[in-house]
């Protein structure tokens, strides 16, 4: 089995290196190979520079927008190069554990689902920085599941692993954080299951990096309701194909 880990970056210099490399030390158990597809969205802090130093290793491919185009047209151009049996994405940051892929490969090989998504309130935790943030996701969450009839817990949550055959299907057309909310919302309408597993969350501010905001609550709620209307966003971008 392979796994296609995507990683998109934008002005993240400071933690994408040492991210990568934490995400090759993790050990995804018996029978799993794996890819890392690392997607730059145009950045202009030096992380492009610092990517370089991973060019000619073969486990890492790298991608890079001439634009910024948004993250879901970065995770967009992750999918359409993948190679794997499955994808996940894994944040540029360190609000997320690469080390805690191997639960994710774990559930695929006892079941093999269509996808795995990782909830940061499972278990009884709910680590926020921000209460907006907080009661945004369970908002949203709640609404995705009456419309969908789902029975997630955190929707909005980035770790989120799907079956290549299953994201062949979907036609995802999202071009910002909007995707993390349309790929949700497509699989169930897709009649899959979609299970959960509890992940820890180490939360950032907005002056370490944070760039999610409100309006992105409310274009996400309004891909919700397209999606349950079946009404196709105008805002679909190129995606990138190519490199090593």
């Amino acid at each position: 089995m392979k796994l296609s880990v995507i990683i998109c970056c934008y002005n993240e210099k400071n933690t994408i290196a040492e991210i990568i490399q934490r995400t090759q030390a993790v050990d995804l158990g018996p029978g799993w190979s794996r890819e890392i597809l690392v997607v730059d969205n145009a950045s202009t802090d030096g992380t492009q520079d610092i990517l370089q130093q991973f060019a000619d290793d073969p486990e890492v491919r790298l991608f890079f927008h001439e634009v910024n185009k948004g993250k879901g047209s970065s995770i967009r151009t992750g999918i359409a190069n993948m190679t794997g049996d499955y994808m996940i994405i894994q944040d540029a940051d360190f609000e997320y554990d690469p080390q805690e892929h191997t639960l994710f490969c774990n559930l695929v090989d006892e079941q093999s689902p269509a996808a795995v998504f990782g909830s940061r309130v499972l278990g009884g935790q709910a680590v926020y920085e921000y209460a907006h943030a907080y009661w945004g996701v369970r908002f949203l969450t709640t609404v995705a599941n009456v419309l969908f009839g789902g029975r997630l817990t955190d929707i909005a949550t980035a770790t989120k692993m799907v079956r290549a055959d299953v994201l062949d299907s979907l036609n995802l057309v999202g071009t910002t954080f909007d995707l993390d909310f349309e790929l949700p919302c497509k699989i169930l309408l897709a009649g899959h299951q979609i299970l959960e597993i509890p992940i820890s969350y180490k939360p950032r501010t907005y002056e370490e990096g944070k760039k999610i905001k409100v309006s992105d609550g409310l274009r996400a709620l309004l891909v919700i309701v397209q999606n349950r209307l079946k009404v196709t966003p105008v805002f679909k971008e190129e995606i990138v194909k190519s490199t090593k």
